[in-house]
């Protein structure tokens, strides 16, 4: 019989819980600091709602329950399947054993109603009518917008207007589930105009774009906002994927990763697939497990931003966060993986990364599209850009393995399709994308305005 190709939890085996990696941390987290104070805070509380506040800051509790409401909606799609890349393997002729847990199932596409389920459902218990928040690419948007549908919440995203321009699908998807889109900067908010009038051609970020849906909820009594990368609670939610792959990995296909790879921009789908393997690094257990978190070249928060404080958006209107960043003023150039283009990392990674557990390395946008193309043929699956950043980094640590001889296992983490970037697929292949390189002068010039901490 030939090895088995895909690898499938009953729903009854589905995990209860979250992994809370904030307990098990060598050294605790720094605290976030006040926009405006600079004084250590909480995240504000106009903001959030009390539940997602306390998971934010939770450093006690290893595991946080899964709501039965979540879990109603989360089998709707969930367990996503473990795939065995045999024909990728045989294509690269590499002895490397590859695996992909692949996301792309949920019915936004991606790993991101993972969280956005869990907020819609914490800030409907608290009695919120309504939510904001930005989006890159459009996942984040319409998985949000999936969530607030289910839960009967208003809701409004500000798309960062390069990928709204790019990627009108993800914003009719975003539509028809009820929400309203619009291209960010904007005339709707302070900032937003403020910037225009500098810009008027500005092709806006998500740094702009969180600025945006903050200035809105600040301004309304019935609004909170909601998040889709880079804070803790963010990342728990997005730990029952790694948490199924983990058991499928040892329990199903009788295997344990060397190396795990996955895309980040803020960090959501990288570190949900990487969280419950790191625990096994921080306990010594698999002291030689490689988690590689691959960016972009045009935007390398982890390969070339300091870790130091700064806001979380363009105004300043968010906490102050200790982490890898390109200066909250950095606007990346206009890559296809929108997603990716935020200039600061989750503090998290950051600090997993500063004490060694983690890895980074940044690749140009056409190798990644390169590596896009070569998954669709093999695997059959066409990817979202931001996900062939990871599948760039996976092929070639295959590739090192063809060279050295060894058999590693390597585990990828897919975060979604890319069916509603069939535009970027149709600029690579008609040999009209170009790389974008490190923009060391703009990212420089942002640098010099991070906020000053005592």
């Amino acid at each position: 019989m030939a090895e088995r190709t895909k690898f499938i939890l009953d729903e009854k085996d589905l995990p209860t819980a979250w992994y809370n990696i904030q307990p098990d941390l060598p050294e605790p987290l720094p605290p976030y600091r006040h926009p405006a104070t600079k004084e250590p805070t909480r995240l504000p509380p106009p903001l959030f709602v009390e539940e997602i506040d306390n998971q934010e800051h939770n450093t006690k509790d290893q595991w946080i329950e899964i709501p039965e409401e979540v879990m109603n909606v989360y089998r709707s799609w969930r367990p996503t399947t473990l795939f065995r890349a045999h024909r990728l393997e045989k294509k690269l002729d590499t002895p490397a054993k590859i695996f992909y847990k692949y996301e792309g199932t949920s019915q936004a596409g991606s790993h991101k109603p993972n969280t956005a389920v869990a907020q819609a459902y914490y800030n409907k218990k608290a009695g919120i009518k309504r939510l904001t928040t930005e989006t890159g690419a459009g996942q984040w948007g319409s998985a949000l917008s999936l969530g607030c549908n289910f839960f009967d919440i208003e809701l409004k995203v500000y798309m960062v207007k390069v990928s709204f321009e790019q990627k009108p699908y993800r914003r009719i998807l975003m539509k028809a589930w009820g929400a309203n889109c619009i291209p960010s900067p904007s005339q709707d908010t302070k900032i937003g105009r403020k910037i225009l009038e500098d810009d008027p051609e500005c092709p806006g970020s998500l740094g702009i774009a969180i600025g945006e849906a903050c200035e809105e909820a600040f301004a309304n009594d019935d609004t909170r906002y909601s998040l889709g990368s880079v804070l803790n609670h963010v990342l728990l939610h997005n730990t029952i994927n790694g948490l199924e792959t983990k058991k499928l990995m040892t329990e199903y296909a009788d295997a344990y990763p060397d190396i795990i790879v996955g895309c980040v921009g803020g960090g959501s789908n990288a570190a949900g697939m990487f969280l419950p393997f790191v625990k096994d690094k921080i306990d010594g257990s698999k002291p030689d497990l490689r988690i590689i978190c691959a960016e972009p070249t045009s935007c390398p928060t982890l390969t070339k931003g300091p870790l130091t404080w700064d806001y979380g958006d363009v105004a300043g209107m968010a906490p102050i966060t200790f982490m890898n960043t390109l200066g909250h003023n950095f606007i990346p150039p206009p890559v296809h993986a929108g997603g990716l283009r935020y200039h600061g990392m989750a503090p998290i990674i950051s600090h997993l990364l500063k004490l060694g557990f983690v890895e980074a390395a940044a690749v140009p946008q056409l190798e990644t599209f390169e590596a896009g193309i070569t998954f669709a043929r093999t695997e059959g699956i066409l990817s979202a850009p931001e996900t062939t950043h990871a599948l760039r980094v996976g092929i070639n640590e295959a590739l090192k393995c063809r060279e050295t001889g060894e058999a590693k296992t390597i585990l990828i983490a897919h975060s979604g399709h890319g069916h509603f970037d069939l535009s970027a697929y149709d600029a690579y292949l008609s040999d009209k994308l170009d790389n974008y390189e490190y923009p060391e002068g703009k990212v420089k010039e942002a640098l010099d305005h991070l906020p000053s901490i005592g």
